[in-house]
């Protein structure tokens, strides 16, 4: 994401990203995510996290997607029962 995107934004670029990773890189909900900055004395509503993961959202879904590699789609036994 350019800089840019996050210019007319309260907080810095840096909170903005890692309440958007932690909410989309692990299963959390949006209140997990404002407890979590919480902790961290970032005063953050879940509404405010709501909001920018729809704005910048995809493009760290897609960024961990490509991170993470594919599923095969061929299934290999170990083993057998007859």
């Amino acid at each position: 994401m350019s800089s840019s995107s996050y210019r007319r934004h309260r907080f810095p670029a840096a909170v903005i990203q890692q309440a958007v990773w932690l909410y989309f890189r692990f299963p959390l909900s949006l209140r997990d995510v404002e407890d979590m900055l919480s902790q961290r004395r970032i005063d953050v509503s879940y509404e405010t996290v709501r909001r920018w993961s729809v704005k910048f959202g995809l493009a760290y879904a897609r960024k961990l997607r490509r991170s993470h590699p594919r599923a095969d789609t061929r299934w290999h036994l170990d083993e057998v029962f007859v």
